[in-house]
């Protein structure tokens, strides 16, 4: 019964790192294009909502026994998942920043 988890969880070990490869190297793409590397940021920001209000929310268990076994699995894997965006504050900075420097 185990094997069968354990396969499936390589399997999507596998995939994991084959979606984290193709978007490092979009970001190699797109390095130094900042209107390119935001086009990017915005589409993996879609695909976490697209994922989260869709299959995941589909997903979420029915009963307590799976929920708390759910919440476990948050609190023992670094919490919810949350993409972080620049403040306005930290952009201009560093916009001021690299003005000084010319």
């Amino acid at each position: 019964m185990n094997n069968g988890k354990s396969l499936n969880s390589k399997k999507l070990d596998s995939k994991l790192q084959d979606v984290n490869n193709v978007i490092f190297e979009a970001v190699k793409v797109c390095e130094k294009d900042s209107v390119a590397l935001l086009a990017l940021l915005r589409q993996v920001e879609h695909l976490h909502r697209e994922i989260r209000e869709g299959v995941f929310q589909e997903s979420l268990p029915d009963n307590r026994q799976a929920l708390y076994s759910l919440l476990k699995e948050i609190e023992a894997e670094g919490g919810w998942p949350y993409i972080e965006r620049m403040r306005l504050k930290a952009f201009l900075s560093k916009m001021l920043d690299d003005s000084n420097l010319r």
